[in-house]
């Protein structure tokens, strides 16, 4: 009985911390979901990118596009399809456009296949990020057949991107020694994304990382070496900055339709929020 009562209260406990995060949860996709170690296994295994897209040439002066939380489900994606627009009257400055987690509300393969056929009909890569709701009910199988590795590293040629995997609400040891490793050969602009913020913010948002050393591990090694970090999950936009690195959590565009539009120049990197 006692037991019982422990696990009721976890998971109120559990539920009440995604209310108020403003996550949009399914406890029972969340305790079916998988863990990272498995998921990091499967390396340089890619299925819906193709060679042009992990070794692309983004140019010194460009843009991308960033989002988060699409949260595609039973086939909707909320309009996600005017990203097409959005990229076509960029004058081809937008080069790349990334999908910051939760791209889908459980992981479910037609939701899967939505996202990619809304990414192939774009003119430039979408680099999907996998989030806590896309491994739901064990779902990170059909991630692995429909798109593949949820790590992985983009060489722009001057810029490079890290996609890391946190949909867990961890990195991991061996994926920081990774990204350390990496890091540190890297030559000009550095994008880093992820799913889960580092830190709460204020009294109605929860810690996103399980284990704080992670976050202390993650600001020394982006410390002087990164442009910034973007992550999503909090569905609100918060901007921080440490060790000359801007940390970004976004608006929900599954609420907002907001995109973050950032442009590089030879001056320097600016950041815009757009709403659709």
């Amino acid at each position: 009985m006692v037991k019982l009562l422990k696990i009721c209260l976890t998971v109120l406990l559990l539920g009440g911390a995604c209310f108020l995060s403003g996550c949009n949860v399914d406890l029972l996709g969340l305790f079916g979901s998988t863990d990272l170690d498995k998921r990091l296994k499967d390396r340089d295994n890619f299925r819906f990118l193709e060679a042009g897209d992990l070794t692309p040439s983004f140019g010194d002066e460009y843009s991308f596009i960033v989002l988060s939380d699409t949260h595609i489900e039973n086939g909707k994606a909320w309009g996600l399809e005017k990203l097409e627009n959005i990229i076509k009257g960029s004058n081809n400055e937008i080069k790349f456009a990334v999908i910051a987690g939760d791209i889908t509300q459980n992981g479910a393969a037609k939701d899967i296949k939505k996202f990619i056929a809304i990414a192939r009909s774009l003119e430039v890569p979408c680099y999907p990020v996998i989030g806590n709701h896309d491994i739901y009910f064990g779902n990170w199988t059909e991630w692995k057949n429909l798109i593949g590795s949820t790590r992985y590293k983009i060489d722009g040629g001057g810029t490079t991107l890290f996609i890391l995997d946190t949909a867990n609400a961890f990195f991991g040891k061996d994926q920081l020694d990774w990204l350390e490793k990496e890091i540190k050969k890297t030559k000009g602009h550095v994008f880093v994304f992820t799913h889960c913020n580092l830190s709460m913010i204020g009294f109605d948002e929860v810690q996103q990382l399980t284990d704080t050393r992670e976050r202390a591990r993650i600001v020394s090694i982006l410390r002087n070496r990164c442009d910034a970090m973007f992550t999503g999950h909090l569905h609100k936009r918060l901007i921080s900055e440490e060790g000359n690195v801007k940390y970004v959590s976004l608006n929900g565009y599954v609420e907002r339709r907001a995109y973050c539009l950032v442009s590089v120049k030879k001056t320097g990197v600016s950041y815009k929020f757009v709403d659709f």
